[in-house]
């Protein structure tokens, strides 16, 4: 069973940092699968949390270097709506990358602060500690079901 957990926690990696794009993919599911077969929660923890600001982190990336020629065309934004998402995201803060786990709207928050050129430490900071928080709650609230 041992050789298998090493797959276990790759499988959980790509679902984390796809979760974090803008595919429709669940961690929490891989997540608690793993936890209800005895994985070590802290070490899922880790590798969830990983792979999603793993994920956060490219959405950052493209938004840093390729916000009008990527997120626009690609999202079929306006000219106006990118505007008032930035102006939006300056309103709310840096802080706001605390909930860049919330479904439809934290990869967009991961990729306009690229595209304003947030600092990466701050970025970096803020999704990780949202996305842990996160991550150790679901695990937390699984585990106590057993």
């Amino acid at each position: 069973m041992e050789y298998f957990t090493h797959f276990d926690y790759i499988g959980l990696f790509l679902s984390s940092f796809l979760a974090a794009t803008i595919l429709p993919v669940s961690s929490e599911i891989v997540l608690a699968f793993l936890l209800l077969n005895n994985l070590n929660p802290v070490v899922l923890i880790s590798v969830a949390t990983f792979g999603n600001v793993l994920g956060s982190f490219v959405n950052y990336v493209l938004g840093f270097y390729g916000s009008e020629s990527i997120i626009k065309p690609f999202f079929n934004i306006s000219d106006d709506k990118f505007i008032r998402a930035k102006q939006r995201f300056k309103k709310y803060g840096t802080y706001s990358l605390l909930i860049a786990w919330v479904p439809v709207i934290g990869d967009p928050l991961t990729f306009i602060a690229g595209a304003l050129k947030i600092n990466i430490l701050v970025f970096f900071i803020m999704v990780t500690s949202g996305k842990l928080i996160r991550y150790a709650v679901i695990s937390y609230a699984i585990l106590e079901q057993l």
